[in-house]
């Protein structure tokens, strides 16, 4: 197994694009990430994509968008695994590199999520969860993340007013993010006043779905030094699974594909969680992100909630989450978040985030979940100097 490092990344706004297709989105990026390679084109693509069947009635993503970007006849394939598409396209990227099938990889996330609204997109967003027992019977990821929270709630004795730093916080760093869907600042004290998505999550509580596509650029680290002058290596790469439905688990406060995945990861980079300096978790709900962050062992079972209280999720405290607005305030592409996460990280350990950088950022966490975490996909990058 070769050493393997991201050389370009892309990116389009988070938005409504009611102008902009599947193709439009993806092709924005796909520019962006070659331009800032230095390349004209790769040997394979892989796209990340959860819905584009349901919400966009366009499956086959690998031929239509190969074509529609200008790269004719190259390898091309689309990865499926709910929300973590992304994240798990970028794995498999990384292992083509990696296993030295292909030498130069373009991993694309796309989705297109607003043009259905009520319940066709309810419908579409519920396919996510286990259609017999949890869909079947009504339920929606909002539904399933407001039982999980009502549980959170009632194990460790708090009120939902405790999870309102994850959010301030997302929508803080968003406000300085100009790719950001939402760029409003959040009022202490307004979290808890929100309208309720699914009691107890609230609007503030939950990340809206929206229209993007992001893109990553992966080649043998050898190759990259000479390529580009930012060089940001995958040091480790994981992925698990834990069961699709809710019901099904041993323990359903603790998720088991992420402390698998993270794990791992951890394992192939030679780190411990406190190594790292800054984390893209997947906080589509505000519940989510207290369990990764117990999780992958950044804080004790219970505890989730109290790291973002006492302000370590902040860009200036030990461990800075949501740096451009996560996808509460940055807003959630779906089967794309996973490839906006490794390129916001990549940004942070280049040290080209703008507003949004971490000091001295040199280790990164990118955390991608599919569905209410049945999937989980872990990548850790390192900066090379």
């Amino acid at each position: 197994m070769q050493d393997v490092s991201i050389i370009g990344v892309g990116q389009v706004p988070v938005g409504e694009h009611w102008d902009m297709g599947l193709r439009q989105l993806a092709s924005g990026a796909v520019q962006a990430a070659l331009q800032d390679a230095g390349i004209k084109k790769v040997d394979a693509l892989i796209v990340g994509n959860a819905l584009g069947g349901t919400l966009s009635a366009q499956n086959h993503l690998g031929a239509l968008l190969a074509d529609y970007v200008g790269m004719p006849g190259v390898e091309a394939v689309r990865v499926e695994a709910a929300d973590a598409s992304g994240g798990m396209a970028l794995r498999q990227g990384y292992l083509a590199v990696a296993g030295g099938a292909v030498e130069t990889v373009m991993v694309l996330g796309v989705e297109k999520a607003t043009d259905r609204t009520g319940t066709e997109r309810d419908t579409a967003l519920a396919s996510v969860l286990d259609a017999d027992y949890e869909a079947g019977a009504g339920a929606t990821p909002a539904a399933v993340a407001a039982l999980l929270m009502r549980r959170y709630l009632y194990e460790y004795d708090l009120a939902v007013e405790q999870f309102e730093p994850f959010s301030v916080n997302a929508h803080a760093n968003g406000s300085l993010n100009p790719n950001a869907m939402y760029r409003n600042k959040i009022r202490p004290g307004a979290f808890g006043k929100a309208p309720l998505v699914a009691d107890p999550v609230n609007l503030f509580d939950s990340a809206p779905e929206g229209d993007g596509a992001a893109a990553v650029i992966l080649t043998a680290t050898e190759r990259a030094v000479d390529m580009v002058p930012r060089v940001v290596r995958v040091r480790g790469s994981a992925a698990a699974t834990d069961s699709l439905a809710l019901h099904n688990r041993a323990d359903m406060l603790f998720l088991r594909a992420v402390n698998l995945a993270a794990g791992r990861a951890y394992e192939q980079a030679g780190i411990q969680p406190s190594d790292l300096h800054v984390a893209e978790l997947h906080d589509s709900f505000t519940v989510l992100t207290a369990l990764q962050l117990e999780a992958a062992g950044f804080a004790a079972r219970g505890k989730g909630w109290q790291a973002a209280a006492d302000g370590l999720i902040l860009r200036e405290g030990a461990l800075p989450i949501s740096t451009f607005g996560g996808l509460k305030a940055r807003g959630n592409p779906l089967g794309a978040t996973g490839v906006y996460q490794a390129v916001e990280i990549a940004l942070q350990l280049r040290h080209d985030a703008g507003d949004n950088q971490v000091e001295n950022a040199r280790l990164g966490l990118a955390l991608n979940l599919g569905g209410i975490g049945s999937t989980a996909v872990a990548h850790v990058l390192e900066r090379v100097e």
